[in-house]
């Protein structure tokens, strides 16, 4: 089993968010689940690549040749994969995956994160999505979503899917036990999955 974790080339502004995506990344090493990421050597993915190839993990990263030096690539990955855009590296780590985390990041983190939950209610892929919620980090995104639910542009089948949680083993949890909501457009038995882009 491998998991994408999406996350910030920045550390944030507090050491809670180095301290638990260690954390997970630990975990995800020691019960032999590898991880998919950016690639990169600095901020919470340099903590994540660095922490789980100290326990022994498996990474793979995945970054655009005109990122190479300013993302600065990890070193000692257990494999780098070098595309050619955004969008090839976004659909690469997604067929590498099985599931997919997002812990706090910027802009490229939520367009990684938006993506893949797209993907999955279309039925281009069914792998859960979680929000690793570091010191509530996620809690404006949750209150934009229930707003998009409310408002009658979500159904709340979606919503229920999207694993949610501040605490690393209860999301590992969650991810082996999710079932995916019916695609938006058929109905359970009517559905099939669609090759990536």
């Amino acid at each position: 089993m491998r998991v994408a974790i999406f996350t910030g080339s920045a550390a944030g502004n507090k050491t809670v968010f180095t301290e638990h995506a260690a954390a997970l990344a630990g975990s995800l090493a020691d019960q032999g689940i590898g991880i998919v990421y950016g690639g990169g050597n600095v901020g919470l993915m340099g903590v994540i690549g660095s922490e789980a190839l100290s326990r022994g993990g498996e990474v793979l990263g995945v970054m655009p040749a005109s990122l190479v030096e300013r993302e600065l690539a990890h070193p000692s990955l257990t494999r780098l994969e070098i595309v050619q855009s955004m969008h090839e590296r976004k659909a690469r780590m997604a067929e590498l995956s099985d599931a997919f985390i997002a812990l706090p990041g910027g802009t490229g983190m939520l367009g990684e994160f938006f993506e893949v939950w797209t993907w999955q209610q279309l039925g281009i892929h069914e792998k859960p999505v979680a929000l690793y919620s570091i010191d509530g980090f996620w809690d404006p995104l949750i209150a934009a979503i229930d707003a998009s639910v409310e408002a009658g542009f979500m159904r709340p089948a979606y919503r229920d899917v999207l694993i949610i949680s501040d605490d690393a083993q209860d999301l590992l949890t969650q991810l082996r036990n999710w079932n995916p909501a019916p695609h938006k457009w058929t109905g359970p038995s009517e559905a099939a999955v669609i090759p990536l882009p």
